[in-house]
């Protein structure tokens, strides 16, 4: 049997099975050990210093046991800590995004998706250039500076010559005001050569979802395609990263596998990056499995209710203090709003997951043939920035830190430092007020200005502050956009 290494390059030992059954036994072992978890949540709390905040972390273990504790008390703590965290190192800012789906035509066999090669009666599309213009206009029209494209593992219809041909195209596309100035990409995973020419055509993360950690559960969720390679897959990020990718992002679907074993897994991926490459993972994601064309969640018998879910998204912020998190509009307007406090720093707004979705489609017209899955919250992005504002949160459309070189380890000292703050809260206000001035509604565009001259105050460094708001007046009076500390 494999032993487990977090510095090693094989999957079998860096996510080792034997570890992380031993560490649900630990975990079961001392769930209600108080004096231990006292220490752990002691650990996990951010420290003021001279110029910010530190966080330790926790290990696969210690976070092991928080999820496992049952004591609705420190299921309180956790929460509070996990929002102490998520102030201190990414302020009340918070990225805003949307996928864009260029193709759903798949080899793999992949039973938890609609996008499966033995589903004959799914409409299969793959854009064009030209529709992938339109597209990418549409969602410009909308608001968005940031898009996260995905496709389907076809090595004919998406060879990553398609993948690449499309990066160039969203990025080549300048309509109005609008631009599109960062793109993360979610494809299979590939060689090191390929991901090395995705870094040279600029694309923001990598992002790839494990889908689930459990090996012989893998192979059956997966049981057919390119994917069915386990060892090529968990590996893949050790490729991308080989390859110049420095911001890379890690998640499992919730739901196919008994949730504590891929928690585990999951914070042992990031302690193994970290272990390897200096740097873990820029984005954890946290998706849940949802209902779609062929495909009933209630069919997969791990699936978590809304508390569990809260307290895994909880437990990640303590492990994993300096990862940006992501929840998609696969959850529900009141299931984001409460994880909003425990750690998530990334959502999606005014999303499509089909082929095709934006162009040509008012925002409360949804087209279901080509869709991945249900959306949940199906609210425009509008609706969103503004239900962002009204409940604290300043709607993020920043990629300043993607264009200054400020990824990898270079983005994770200054986060860990504390400095990533005097950047990300004027960049925020500022790209917040571009989306105001350019496509907000009255209503949103009333509540946002008054946020920006609210938050102008609390920036603690006078010179950030006047510049911050003599480029909001600019942006304002004037055509000038893409002003960036």
């Amino acid at each position: 049997m494999a032993n487990y290494d977090p510095k090693s390059l094989k999957a079998e030992e860096f996510i080792n099975d034997g570890e992380i059954l031993e560490t649900l036994e630990y975990a079961e072992r001392h769930k209600d050990d108080m004096s231990l978890i006292n220490e752990i949540l002691e650990k996990a709390r951010p420290k003021k210093t001279a110029t910010g905040y530190v966080c330790r972390g926790l290990t696969h273990r210690e976070a092991s046991v928080l999820l496992a504790c049952e004591n609705p008390e420190v299921t309180e703590k956790i929460y509070a800590i996990a929002e102490e965290i998520k102030l201190a190192f990414y302020g009340n800012r918070i990225v805003i995004f949307a996928p864009l789906y260029l193709s759903n035509y798949c080899v793999n066999g992949c039973v938890y998706c609609p996008y499966h090669l033995k589903n004959k009666h799914i409409t299969r599309k793959k854009l064009t250039q030209e529709e992938i213009r339109n597209e990418v206009i549409a969602l410009q029209d909308m608001g968005h500076k940031r898009l996260a494209i995905e496709s389907g593992e076809d090595p004919k219809n998406n060879p990553i010559e398609y993948i690449l041909e499309c990066i160039d195209t969203i990025y080549s596309v300048h309509h109005k005001n609008g631009d599109i100035r960062r793109v993360n990409v979610n494809i299979a995973a590939t060689t090191v050569e390929n991901y090395r020419r995705l870094k040279e055509a600029g694309i923001g993360t990598y992002i790839l979802f494990q889908e689930t950690y459990h090996k012989e559960s893998y192979l059956k969720l997966h049981p057919t395609g390119p994917k069915h390679d386990y060892d090529y897959h968990t590996e893949a990020m050790d490729r991308a990263m080989d390859g110049g990718i420095d911001d890379v992002g890690l998640g499992v679907l919730f739901g196919l596998e008994l949730y504590k074993y891929e928690f585990a897994g999951l914070i042992m991926h990031a302690e193994h990056l970290e272990a390897v490459h200096g740097v873990g993972p820029h984005t954890i994601s946290v998706p849940r499995v949802k209902r779609a064309d062929d495909i009933d969640p209630d069919e997969f018998d791990g699936g978590i209710d809304d508390e569990t879910f809260a307290k895994i998204t909880a437990c990640i912020r303590l492990a994993v203090p300096y990862t940006g998190m992501i929840i998609s509009t696969r959850e529900s307007e009141q299931v984001r709003s409460k994880l909003l406090r425990l750690g998530i720093s990334q959502v999606s707004g005014g999303s499509r997951t089909s082929v095709g979705g934006y162009a040509g489609y008012s925002s409360d017209e949804r087209p279901h043939d080509t869709e991945q899955f249900d959306v949940s919250d199906q609210r425009s992005l509008d609706e969103v920035v503004r239900w962002l504002m009204e409940n604290g949160h300043i709607p993020s459309f920043c990629t300043a830190c993607y264009r200054e070189g400020r990824t990898g380890d270079r983005f994770m000292s200054l986060c860990k430092s504390g400095q990533i703050l005097n950047c990300c809260h004027p960049n925020a206000l500022m790209t917040l007020s571009e989306y105001l001035e350019d496509y907000a509604s009255p209503e949103t565009k009333a509540v946002g200005y008054k946020m920006v001259e609210e938050e102008l105050r609390r920036i603690p460094k006078d010179k950030v502050r006047e510049i911050a708001a003599r480029n909001i007046e600019d942006i304002k009076n004037s055509n000038r956009r893409d002003f960036r500390f």
